[in-house]
């Protein structure tokens, strides 16, 4: 497995983890939060310029279709945001907030923060056993 996919796994995989846990821990700030995130465009479009970025770099350094699970988890996730930042950027602030609207965020936010929890749960014991596999190859 390349040391890429092991680090973007790793890192991807913490940042979501934290981020999941703080959902789960204050849930209602971050609804508040959000809420007005959504109705700030400037910092939408901040947001959407710093998603695409992430995701750009992703793609461009890891758009790889085979080699795994683990790697092509990681992929996916680097096209995600790019589609996520091109949302943010492209959409207007209406349309984002019909569609927090639809998604009752509010109601279901424990549901919503258990993906990114297991998915940074698997991408964090995925890229650290991964890594510990590798060292002990070459220490073989």
């Amino acid at each position: 497995m390349s040391p890429l996919t092991i680090f973007l796994a790793k890192l991807i995989g913490l940042f979501t983890l934290i981020f999941s846990v703080a959902l789960l821990l204050r849930g209602e700030d971050l609804v508040v939060t959000m809420t007005a995130f959504m109705n700030d465009r400037p910092t939408l479009i901040l947001f959407g310029m710093l998603a695409l970025a992430s995701g750009l770099a992703i793609v461009l350094a890891h758009n790889r279709w085979s080699g795994g699970v683990l790697t092509i988890v990681v992929t996916v996730l680097g096209w995600v945001l790019v589609l996520r930042g091109l949302l943010l950027v492209f959409l207007p602030s209406g349309v984002m907030e019909s569609f927090i609207a639809w998604l009752r965020f509010e109601e279901r936010i424990y549901l919503y923060a258990m993906t990114p929890f297991l998915l940074g749960a698997y991408l964090t014991y995925a890229g650290f056993t991964a890594e510990r596999q590798e060292e002990e190859h070459w220490q073989s």
